[in-house]
């Protein structure tokens, strides 16, 4: 753990000269417009020690990562009854595939693709106005992550409503099924708001410090969920948290996580440290390719992968 810094910087000579590979999320006019040479990394460890390197303290639209925070209130609110109404299975699909949705009655395969986050937005709002909701959203990341300067990005979400055909189509579609309570273009606004939360490489391995460790933030003392909730939430990003890249990131870097388009991935040691790498340009699935590679130097460097070393 002494290491950690000199591994952090290794890596980071390591990606320095590839910085700016990968395709930027076009498809979000706002997101089009981030500058991808740009990289940053960032470790909290369980006794609180943080680690950092390049452009760990620059905000960053974190997208789908968001989905992590969503599912774990979502959880505190209806625990295991969530999974009546969206499933937890790997998805083989792009993230925003309709295909899948019908052919399985509305039920979205797991709560990390684009309808299945939607289902879980809807259950949050439950007894809430939308702009309540994402308050709660927001006042719960910047607890997680003690941190009250998180904010979010209001160009970002209204560049993704005006543009969100086929979350639009997602949603109807369950609604028509009967998987939303609440009307589709509240549920949207919720869904595009939490997507739009902007946060560093830091605030992010701050807030996400409670699944490294059994449920708590060993930062603040505050406990945020059951170990077991933990466990289960880390299995899951293990399984579905790269849309249909999520076998291949388990293959080569072993360790829970969440990616997002905005360029950030979200990744889980358990026992040992939270870890948020960021870097614009994207795979062909949607995933960092900057941050992907950087996450399997460090599991292959510090043998934090769950599968050993």
């Amino acid at each position: 753990m002494a290491d950690l810094q000199a591994t952090l910087d290794s890596i980071y000579s390591d990606i320095l000269p590839r910085v700016g590979e990968g395709k930027v999320a076009d498809y979000i006019p706002e997101l089009a417009k981030v500058d991808p040479r740009q990289f940053g990394m960032a470790i909290v460890t369980v006794d609180g020690k943080v680690f950092r390197v390049g452009d760990a303290d620059v905000a960053f639209s974190i997208q789908s990562i968001s989905k992590v925070f969503m599912l774990t209130l979502a959880l505190g609110k209806v625990g295991e009854g969530l999974w009546k109404r969206v499933g937890r299975e790997p998805s083989g699909s792009a993230f925003n595939s309709i295909v899948q949705l019908e052919h399985e009655s509305g039920i979205p395969r797991n709560p990390f693709i684009n309808a299945g986050a939607i289902a879980v937005t809807d259950v949050v709002m439950a007894g809430h106005a939308p702009r309540e909701a994402i308050g709660e959203l927001l006042r719960f990341v910047r607890y997680l992550a003690d941190d009250e300067s998180i904010t979010i990005d209001d160009k970002v979400a209204r560049s993704e409503t005006q543009t969100g055909y086929r979350n639009v189509a997602l949603a109807n579609f369950m609604r028509a099924y009967r998987n939303l309570d609440h009307p589709v273009d509240h549920v949207l606004g919720v869904y595009f708001h939490q997507c739009a939360l902007s946060m560093s490489c830091e605030q992010l391995a701050r807030a996400g410090l409670f699944l490294a460790a059994r449920g708590s933030n060993p930062m603040t003392g505050h406990s945020v969920v059951s170990p077991k909730r933990a466990r289960r939430i880390n299995a899951l990003m293990l399984t579905c948290g790269h849309y249909d890249g999520s076998g291949d990131f388990a293959y080569h870097v072993g360790l829970p996580g969440k990616s997002g388009v905005g360029g950030g991935i979200f990744a889980v040691a358990p026992g040992i440290a939270s870890i948020a790498v960021w870097s614009p340009g994207l795979n062909k699935v949607g995933n960092s390719q900057l941050g992907a590679v950087a996450l399997e130097m460090l599991a292959a460097r510090t043998g934090w992968s769950v599968f050993g070393d």
